[in-house]
């Protein structure tokens, strides 16, 4: 039995990935202990707070309904002058890799989109297929019995027809377990312009229930408030695993922030240390460790775990541990429109262009996804008509017309794995004294051709299609909250930090699951792939704790 300072298995971190390993565990008849560094929230309460925010705030800034504790900070304080800032960001593309992820129980699947994308067979080999990047030490049908169990275990809804998923036509082991979510009328017009230019706009599957309950869930009533926050719990977020968790036995400490992961002399990991509100320290034992914060979270903490056994920090003998950090960097073009488009009806993203992500070309540049945001255009048409100074039934009108006539194109690129774009530990500390983690990065010149040459004039190819009359491109790369690298996984010691089950090489009791442990970035929302991983990590865990 799990209590507060020990369990076979000591889970770090309570989002996605933690939880379904939880899941598996406690059904194995195995003690977890989750530790989570931020509070535990009820869903009213997010709610609640995103109603009371002022609209500055509303337009655009997830994580402001999720107030951070002085003890867990994180990205909420991008408003923050440089040094309160959280998140210390450097290189030629730093605004790329502002992050929002949240460290609240349940993590960032609170303010998620829920879009479950699989990668190709192509995706997974990258070197072999086109000499850039790196391979993946497994092949696509290693992958896809874990992206079925994903499915099925968060509850994705998606197309039965086969030419309408992605890979298109791929083998599945199973269909989804749920049919798709209907195009709203936006999503319909973008789709025939989009196949006018050769570019496939398919329904997205997405971890969101499509008129039917799952898993204690209600169906999607279209409330189009996907982030920051579900309302209803219709889509899939971790916060929903933890009391069934804790119903099978599982134990859940939130506000207790790991600083450091203790070895013993066998290199095996002994301990985590974590410290509450108070700042008081506490030591946690167990048989097994899983660190499951994040892409940013994981590398960081083992950074600083440094003993003399492990000078680099705890899995770093490869001097890997956070290298390699990806994103899928992001353009946006904000439109205006002759006609109306009418987004808003339905999830806030429901569809995105694939083919544009496979070829030949990703030899020289990257491929990319498109899609159009669908989320409800009133608050940025009332916000844009206000500034310009109109009243009454003026004001009204050009509320209406832009409202129902902009749209949002997004692009988001694949980026290759780089030593140089690197997580290290900052100077500056928080109010616990744990330094901040600092990140240098760089999209590369693979992603900037991809713009210039590929992405960017489609783009507006695109928006001529949907008939723009204004047409304004972000003016620098952004981020797209897909956190990757840092951890990555292969065969060979040396180079890499973990291997094909996310089990470290140098230590055989301690796992590092999730995007973190991920080659490559692809063009595609990467959370899929992270809980296949996690449900792969799972059966390693079970086995070497159950079976020796």
């Amino acid at each position: 039995m799990a209590n507060d300072h020990s369990a076979d298995i000591v889970v770090v971190g309570t989002g996605v990935v933690g939880c379904l390993i939880a899941q598996q565990a406690v059904d194995a008849g195995l003690s977890v202990l989750m530790l989570e560094a931020g509070p535990r929230v009820d869903r009213w309460r997010i709610v609640e707070n995103f109603r009371n925010l002022p609209p500055s705030l509303r337009l655009f800034h997830w994580n402001a309904p999720y107030p951070p504790k002085p003890w867990a900070p994180h990205l909420e304080t991008r408003t923050a002058s440089e040094q309160e800032q959280y998140l210390q960001l450097e290189g030629p593309n730093a605004r790329a890799y502002l992050q929002g992820y949240v460290r609240y129980a349940g993590g960032a699947t609170w303010h998620w989109a829920g879009i479950c994308w699989r990668l190709t067979p192509e995706d997974m080999r990258l070197r072999s297929l086109y000499g850039v990047g790196r391979d993946w030490p497994f092949g696509h049908e290693i992958i896809e019995p874990y992206y079925t169990r994903a499915e099925y275990a968060i509850g994705v809804s998606g197309p039965s027809d086969p030419m309408l998923q992605w890979p298109t036509n791929g083998k599945r082991s199973k269909p989804y377990p749920m049919g798709p979510i209907p195009f709203g009328p936006g999503e319909h017009r973008f789709t025939e312009a989009a196949a006018k230019l050769g570019m496939i706009n398919l329904p997205a599957p997405q971890a969101r229930n499509s008129g039917v309950s799952y898993d204690g869930r209600p169906a999607c009533c279209g409330n189009n408030n996907c982030f920051p926050v579900c309302p209803i719990a219709a889509k899939y977020d971790a916060a929903t695993a933890l009391p069934k968790i804790e119903a099978k036995g599982g134990k859940i400490l939130a506000n207790a922030v790991v600083y450091r992961i203790e070895t013993d002399e066998k290199n095996s990991i002994q301990a985590v240390h974590f410290f509450d509100p108070d700042k008081r320290s506490h030591r946690v034992t167990g048989r097994l460790f899983v660190i499951a914060c994040n892409g940013i979270e994981t590398p960081k903490l083992l950074l600083l775990s440094k003993d003399e056994r492990n000078p680099n920090g705890v899995a770093n003998s490869s001097d890997q541990v956070g290298r390699n950090m990806m994103d899928q960097p992001k353009l946006t073009a904000e439109l205006e429109l002759q006609e109306p488009l009418w987004t808003g009806v339905g999830p806030v993203q429901s569809s995105s262009i694939l083919n544009t992500t496979q070829g030949d070309f990703r030899g020289r540049h990257a491929g990319a996804m498109f899609r159009m945001e669908n989320f409800a255009r009133s608050p940025l048409g009332a916000a844009a008509a206000l500034k310009k100074g109109l009243v009454g039934k003026a004001l009204d009108a050009e509320i209406r017309r832009l409202s129902a006539c902009t749209a949002r194109l997004t692009v988001e690129h694949e980026i290759l794995p780089s030593a140089n774009n690197r997580l290290t530990l900052s100077s500056q500390k928080d109010w616990l004294g744990i330094n901040k983690p600092n990140i240098h990065y760089d999209v590369g010149d693979y992603v900037r051709r991809s713009a210039e040459e590929y992405t960017v004039p489609r783009l507006r190819r695109l928006a001529a299609e949907l008939g723009a009359t204004k047409f304004q491109l972000s003016p620098e790369f952004l981020n797209s909250d897909h956190i990757m690298g840092g951890c990555i996984m292969g065969t060979e010691p040396a180079t890499v930090v973990v291997d094909t089950d996310c089990r470290a090489h140098d230590h055989p009791n301690l796992f590092l699951p999730g995007g973190g442990a991920m080659p490559s970035a692809t063009a595609s929302n990467s959370t899929l792939t992270m809980t296949a991983l996690a449900l792969k990590a799972a059966d390693a865990i079970v086995n070497q704790l159950k079976h020796g």
